[in-house]
């Protein structure tokens, strides 16, 4: 993989493992040469993420909607800043330039993030991997979540197994370098995606 894409927070949250942990990460790809795209914020965990990697001699793109920019939000120092028109916009942005993502902890703009490239994935839209670090503990709750859905047969297994946990980030990366997307659904044709 030459470039994943991070959801996580705008904010740090009171646990400092989370704020440790996007500093991991971006001197894994960093190390990795794997370029990191991300939501182009200087705060947050979003912020800590970058400038991990810029410190470790890495390549950051933040994909950032202008009304955010404004906010004086935007991080001056990546090797790359993408200004697009909406949210929308932005998330398309990132998952056309990422090879596969990662969810760190966050709020409802995370679970956004992650619930609708999940969603694209589904649909065959696309067959990149999809990982959720769960960070201690973090994401129980919603991985728990997701075997119910499965297990009430609103999730269907081959879905349900699309989306890539560990607590470990090496392994969760190991993971993501040999995923293999399922088939495509039945009810999509090539020519209908």
């Amino acid at each position: 993989m030459q470039s994943i894409c991070v959801f996580c927070a705008s904010g740090i949250g009171k646990d400092p493992q989370y704020a440790q942990a996007a500093q991991q990460l971006g001197k894994l790809l960093a190390a990795e040469n794997i370029r990191l795209i991300y939501g182009g914020s200087q705060r947050g965990l979003m912020g800590e993420v970058a400038n991990a990697v810029l410190a470790n001699g890495g390549k950051a793109t933040g994909v950032l909607p202008d009304f955010l920019a404004t906010k004086e939000i935007a991080h001056t120092n990546l090797t790359e800043l993408i200004r697009v028109n909406t949210m929308h916009d932005r998330k398309s942005r990132m998952a056309d330039l990422a090879e596969g993502f990662i969810a760190m902890p966050g709020g409802f703009g995370t679970m956004d993030e992650l619930c609708e490239i999940l969603t694209w994935a589904q649909l065959g839209l696309h067959r990149k991997p999809i990982a959720i670090w769960n960070i201690n503990g973090y994401y129980d709750a919603l991985i728990t979540l997701f075997d119910r859905m499965a297990e009430e047969e609103l999730l269907k297994p081959i879905n349900r197994r699309m989306v890539l946990v560990d607590s470990d980030l090496p392994v969760l990366i190991e993971k993501m370098r040999t995923y293999q997307a399922p088939s495509l659904p039945p009810w999509l044709s090539e020519s209908q995606i």
